[in-house]
């Protein structure tokens, strides 16, 4: 166990067991109900050079102070302020830390000062690790879909155990690939499930219906920082959050007709505080683009790694028959980002975080009779790329040209897992080189599949892993996340597939081109 592992749980012991550790002074000493609450705990996100961005919540308007210090003791802690966190952001702040030393530990704690009082919050701590710029190992999780179908935070069985299960493997961070939330899925007191077991929720308001109001969207979150697993989870390992339909509503896209649960009926009035909730939610960096709200960016973890990060779902054109000519997906702006950044990348691997799978037909209901509309890229013709499949034939086409090799593909979206081989051999379009997708899900939510298999770009199912029932609960086991551990001499790549325990059930070793 290396020492940053032995600080890392050393900190976080102390913490769970309440230890003020030294250096730390609160800025007025108050009784606890004077003072502000962390109410939702920490998390880190967004590595990227020198810098972390650090996010936290208060319960009343507050500044949030972040200090950090390479020591678990906070001997020679450095100190930043957020701006003032109150109701127009639900209370929520976030710092950018800066100047940080590369690869090394990170120790943070985090506290609020009232407003009027200056009175200081009790601290919660945190770790990270810094980026690299010599080659190391690494390791990073993946996975989405985050209590999902009504089954929420169970306390029978501990509440999310996966995330627990993801934080022993001890990653450099995690992608969360879409569906944080399902602002459409209502927790109920219980559900009945397989062989007629009950699986119990802990309830709230805001998860007592669909989500219309900003202040909906934003208890949809809160609900989920509830669970001790995820906190806890937070504090320890960094984030990279993209969005995907459930963050607004089953299968959005311009052309959704909202169901009678829905007061509101314009799909463009729940996209907006859909989206202003995930981003105060969010341990992201602010984007200057699309006026700091663009969701698509790219992250770079020393010489041996870039993550591209998608938004696979706000530039899209309405879902359809996906036939015909060029409709967009991921519309021509990201496309063009997402070209030349590729193109431009000198780290040995190029990670593609995608919402959704690029084979995997996902129906979303008819057109008209006995005419399917389809959600994702794949329109379940096996012939030449139409409508959203001509995007990712320009793409695979432009790398082949540029001669980007090592691009994995990693998603989630479908809650079950798999891991797809893409051979031009195999195709109907052919002008590409061969590539892996690997699918892992969900979280804490029905399990389903598997889907139907596009041949369009020649996808083989190498494995997969689904239940023979549609909507099993997580009492059948069948939720997964992927592991990514990179070999820091050899370059080799290796895509392990977990279940809801950690144990592996499948794995793929990838040599560099």
């Amino acid at each position: 166990m290396s020492h940053f592992d032995l600080g890392r749980r050393r900190v976080m012991q102390a913490v769970g067991a309440g230890i003020l550790l030294p250096g730390l002074a609160p800025a007025v000493i108050a009784s606890v109900k004077d003072r502000p609450q962390l109410t939702d705990g920490v998390q880190s996100g967004d590595l990227l050079g020198d810098r972390a961005m650090i996010w936290s919540r208060s319960d009343r308007p507050a500044r949030m102070v972040v200090e950090w210090d390479t020591r678990s003791v906070f001997s020679n802690p450095r100190r930043f302020v957020s701006p003032l966190a109150d109701q127009r952001s639900d209370f929520t702040a976030r710092v950018e830390l800066t100047g940080l030393p590369v690869d090394q530990a990170i120790f943070y704690r985090v506290h609020f000062e009232d407003a009027q009082t200056g009175v200081a919050s009790e601290p919660w701590f945190g770790h990270l690790r810094s980026v690299p710029q010599q080659r190391r190992d690494i390791r990073f999780v993946w996975s989405g879909d985050t209590v999902g179908q009504g089954f929420g935070i169970n306390p029978d069985i501990g509440g999310m155990r996966i995330y627990e299960a993801m934080r022993l493997r001890l990653p450099d961070f995690f992608i969360h690939s879409g569906d944080t939330i399902y602002a459409d899925g209502p927790v109920p007191a219980q559900l009945t499930v397989e062989d007629g077991r009950i699986w119990r929720n802990i309830t709230t308001e805001a998860k007592s219906k669909v989500a219309e109001t900003l202040d909906d969207y934003r208890g949809n979150y809160r609900y989920n920082l509830m669970d001790e697993n995820v906190r806890r989870f937070n504090a320890e390992v960094p984030q990279i959050w993209q969005w995907d339909d459930h963050e607004v509503v089953n299968n959005w896209s311009p052309s959704k007709q909202l169901d009678e649960r829905y007061q509101v009926k314009d799909i463009n009035t729940l996209v907006g505080r859909a989206r202003q909730a995930w981003l105060e939610y969010s341990p992201m960096r602010r984007q200057s683009a699309d006026g700091g709200g663009r969701i698509y960016r790219k992250l770079s973890y020393g010489p041996l790694l870039d993550v591209f990060v998608l938004d696979m779902r706000s530039y899209r054109g309405p879902n359809d028959d996906n036939l015909g000519g060029e409709k967009p997906f991921m519309g021509r702006e990201q496309l063009d980002w997402l070209k030349r950044e590729l193109k431009a990348s000198q780290a040995q691997w190029k990670v593609i975080a995608a919402d959704m799978p690029i084979g995997l037909g996902v129906p979303d209901g008819e057109v008209s009779p006995g005419v399917p509309r389809w959600e994702a890229i794949a329109n379940n013709d096996p012939g030449a790329p139409q409508g959203r499949e001509l995007e990712v034939a320009e793409l695979l086409g432009f790398l082949r040209a540029q001669q980007v090799r090592n691009h994995v593909w990693l998603t989630a979206d479908v809650h079950y897992c798999a891991a797809h081989h893409y051979h031009p051999d195999r195709a109907a379009f052919q002008d590409f080189e061969p590539f892996w997708e690997f699918v892992a899900g969900p979280l804490n939510a029905g399990s389903f599949g598997p889907n139907p298999l596009d041949k369009t770009f020649g996808p083989e199912v190498v494995f997969q892993k689904a239940p023979a029932a549609q909507n099993s609960s997580p009492f059948a086991g069948f939720q997964f996340f992927g592991e990514v551990q990179i070999d820091g001499q050899t370059a080799e790549l290796t895509v392990t597939l977990r279940d809801l325990d950690g144990v592996s059930v499948y794995q793929q070793k990838l040599q560099p081109a």
